[in-house]
């Protein structure tokens, strides 16, 4: 036989009935934690929520003893322990704000129970109007902490526990019960909204970090795969120069034994075969990148050309000096390369950031080492926005740490801004400047 709706045998229905105290008892029946946050700015007004609700708290203390005394006929003592636990309830919203509620509705109930039997119907049952006004601030400190079921199933106790007074005390003041409805929604719904609006708030800062975190990562890649085209070239060269000089040397030397032609073949087949080992990584790597095609075949550059690049940037409009101190020799292709990179992305950066400003870049050759600064001054005027800012630092702190070195960067007091590199680069003997060239 089929039985639509059932589950295991036993009707849907009812399986989802008896789930509900179960459900209840894990959402209700809990004194987690849950601070009211501060306002972010202004500091001097971030406690300025804790200071209000403290406030209110006290006056509907005062406000709901006078009412149970006068209007519900409660002796002193019972109306003040009453109204101390509607603004305990209120206070302790701030931090615990389930068990805050269950004590603001066991108020509730408990003044309904003590309650005279001859309440004249200007006066407000269930709910005293201060403590109407408690409950209804209870509950949207509830609604702001807690997910929307919970708060939901906290207004749904709440009116039960109304009407359920209202029923079996036998009052009938049902224009009280429809105001405090009311009202409990009205605050239950601004709560929910107020948390969801500041849980979207935090889900988008915290994916703007993950963007910010992912572009960076994404930016050093490609800054890396653009530092292992380049070094390609640089090493393809010298493996060509060998391959080039191991089949050149046998017929330098007269009458070459077996022995040697064998090993030079030798060394002449692995530079060959690392040759295309570089071809094919070298592939790989720019084959996503479509500008890389037309300079598969162009030369890197050195410090030989900075020259040219600095004519660049002066038709630019950028105002350039430069200065060297120290012997010029020439430095390995690797350090040859990064030196022009970092100061090809300083003089970038500061057509970027710093518009209508005088850079200055020097240049000091050392025994062991280049020491590169670009300096330049603080702009006339604010620069435009640019995406991607603080990324050319990244291939700059890359190429330092490749060849051993280090690079510090960052703002001067005149308001500008500098780079420092130093890239050990030890000097180099005519044997192996030799190899440049094949």
């Amino acid at each position: 036989m089929i039985t639509g709706g059932v589950k295991g045998g036993e009707p849907r229905w009812r399986t989802a009935l008896l789930a509900v105290p179960r459900t209840l008892r894990d959402d209700l029946w809990t004194a987690a934690a849950h601070p009211l946050p501060r306002l972010s700015r202004p500091r001097l007004l971030a406690r300025l929520p804790h200071a209000v609700i403290g406030v209110l708290a006290y006056a509907t203390g005062v406000l709901t003893t006078d009412f149970l005394i006068h209007a519900y006929g409660l002796v002193p003592a019972l109306a003040l322990l009453l109204a101390l636990c509607q603004s305990a309830a209120l206070l302790a919203a701030m931090f615990r704000p389930i068990p805050a509620w269950w004590m603001s509705t066991a108020a509730m109930v408990g003044a309904a129970v003590a309650a005279r039997s001859d309440l004249p119907w200007e006066s407000g049952f269930p709910w005293t109007e201060p403590g109407m006004l408690a409950q209804a601030a209870t509950a949207f400190l509830l609604a702001l902490r807690v997910r929307p079921r919970v708060a939901a199933e906290a207004l749904g106790i709440n009116v039960l526990a109304g009407l359920g007074c209202l029923m079996f005390l036998g009052r009938g003041q049902h224009e009280n019960l429809t105001q405090a409805v009311s009202l409990l929604i009205i605050a239950t719904v601004l709560g929910a909204a107020l948390r969801g609006r500041r849980v979207a708030r935090s889900q988008l800062v915290a994916q703007e970090e993950l963007t910010a975190e992912e572009r960076a990562r994404r930016t050093l890649l490609e800054e890396r795969n653009r530092i292992a085209r380049e070094l390609h070239d640089v090493v393809a060269h010298h493996m060509s120069v060998i391959s080039i000089q191991a089949q050149v040397a046998p017929h330098l030397v007269t009458d070459p034994t077996d022995e040697l032609k064998e090993n030079l073949a030798g060394i002449r087949a692995n530079a060959v075969d690392a040759l295309t080992e570089l071809r094919r990584v070298l592939g790989v790597l720019r084959s996503e990148d479509p500008s890389a095609e037309g300079v598969r075949h162009a030369p890197q550059p050195t410090l030989g050309r900075l020259g040219e690049l600095i004519a660049n940037v002066t038709a630019a409009g950028l105002t350039v000096t430069t200065e060297t101190t120290g012997e010029p020799r020439a430095l390995s292709p690797g350090a040859e390369l990064s030196a022009f990179r970092i100061v090809q992305e300083a003089l970038s950066n500061a057509m970027r950031h710093a518009p209508g400003a005088t850079v200055r870049v020097q240049l000091g050759y050392g025994s062991d080492g280049l020491t590169l600064r670009i300096t330049n001054t603080a702009p006339d005027g604010p620069a435009p926005p640019s995406p991607g800012s603080g990324h050319g630092l990244l291939g700059m702190r890359e190429r330092t740490a490749m060849l051993g070195g280090e690079l510090a960067a960052g703002r001067t007091p005149d308001g500008g801004y500098e780079v420092t590199a130093l890239l050990p680069a030890p000097a180099r003997t005519p044997a192996d400047a030799g190899e440049d060239t094949p």
